[in-house]
């Protein structure tokens, strides 16, 4: 297989996170998802607790938030005042990803990174969903709890994920048109999703 580096973005309980480890491993590549932060931490200093706290969610007030269309993923050095701030943080997590996608194949979960990428011709970006009864279904199967607790925390962690997607990209998150192949994980087993996407892949 030429380079390819493949994006996830998914909705909580879709089996998103699953699919792309089956994914990376059907491929032979790496998969990476909160080892980000940890490259993250390691390139720029920072502690990677910082990294954890601001992982695919936004600390400011929502009535204050401003999308930034015009990412370009400049790293602020650590004499600057804002070398700490939420927006460094993601850009020195854009910059792995970027150093990534330049040198290696590889399956990257969420953290915006199919906008971070979208003038790499090697990518393909891919977006699961899942209605609503479904994912419960995973949620509850994964971490046990009630149907209501399962309800939350699916959208607890949408609404954080769409937040956060809309201020770095100005981009709606579950927009069809940000990805190349978007698909419904709904009733259908992992190897069977596993086997659809790899039928897309080979099409590339």
């Amino acid at each position: 297989m030429e380079r390819t580096v493949i994006t996830i973005a998914r909705g909580y309980g879709s089996g998103g996170r699953t699919l792309g480890m089956k994914l990376a491993e059907k491929l032979g590549v790496p998969f990476y998802d909160r080892d980000l932060l940890r490259m993250a931490s390691e390139e720029s200093g920072i502690n990677e607790e910082l990294f954890g706290r601001n992982d695919e969610k936004l600390q400011k007030n929502p009535l204050f938030r401003i999308a930034r269309k015009h990412y370009k993923g400049e790293v602020l050095p650590p004499r600057d005042a804002d070398f700490v701030s939420d927006d460094n943080l993601f850009n020195y997590q854009a910059k792995v990803i970027r150093d990534l996608a330049d040198t290696e194949s590889c399956v990257i979960i969420g953290r915006c990174a199919d906008f971070i990428l979208e003038d790499y011709d090697h990518v393909i970006k891919l977006y699961f969903y899942a209605p609503e009864t479904d994912c419960i279904k995973r949620v509850l199967d994964m971490y046990g709890g009630t149907e209501a607790e399962a309800v939350k925390k699916i959208h607890h962690h949408d609404k954080y994920r769409a937040e956060y997607y809309k201020y770095y990209t100005g981009r709606d998150w579950n927009d069809a048109r940000n990805y190349d192949f978007c698909l419904n994980t709904a009733s259908m087993s992992y190897d069977k999703l596993i086997d659809i996407v790899m039928g897309y892949i080979n099409t590339k």
